[in-house]
């Protein structure tokens, strides 16, 4: 797994060995960056000077792709220890400690935000029906700055009904995984 452009460009990701990480696909991550690149949420790349926040981080692939890519900061949310680490190991091999913060804690159960994400992943685990509640969680919590767009990876044949405060946008479907594009704070009317 490697960082797919930008800055660090070609730079390895350390993942832990065993089930507990589930990284985004090389191919599927490629795909999510071009549609964020090439202007269908905004006139530039939604990830340039970007707040971003990345939940369930695992190895930050998503978030540390962003900063490689011009993002201003990016906030990760993991509690799994291996994952943490590798994290960890990722952040500090990329030289990004400055732009790039670590929370230890559970997504459903998120501390206040120091900072309003702007454009956000979260790629909870399969199979656990979760990804509604968390984004419920984070932003009663304040993770999202209005109409930020939410990235939220589910199993390809996953449902993902968003909460109140979330407009659907587009969907894709990538191998084993589905991207469901939200933005947060739009009225369905003004889309």
């Amino acid at each position: 797994m490697r960082i797919i452009a930008g800055k660090h460009k070609g730079r390895a990701l350390t993942a832990p060995e065993g089930l507990a990480v589930r990284p985004t696909s090389d191919r599927a991550r490629e795909a999510l960056f071009d549609i964020l690149a090439h202007g269908r949420f905004g006139e530039t790349p939604v990830f340039i000077d970007a707040q971003v926040l990345d939940a369930f981080a695992g190895t930050g692939a998503l978030g540390l792709e962003a900063l490689s890519r011009g993002a201003a900061h990016a906030t990760f949310i993991e509690n799994d220890r291996a994952a943490l680490k590798a994290l960890s190991a990722n952040i500090a091999a990329l030289g990004e400690e400055k732009s790039a913060a670590i929370l230890p804690v559970d997504a459903l159960h998120p501390p206040r935000a120091g900072r309003a994400a702007t454009l956000a992943f979260l790629d909870p685990p399969y199979g656990e029906d979760i990804a509604a509640p968390a984004l419920t969680a984070l932003a009663a919590a304040g993770w999202f700055a209005s109409e930020a767009l939410v990235v939220v990876e589910v199993a390809a044949r996953q449902t993902l009904a968003p909460p109140e405060g979330f407009t659907p946008l587009e969907e894709r479907r990538y191998g084993a995984a589905r991207l469901a594009f939200l933005r947060f704070g739009l009225k369905e009317d003004s889309r």
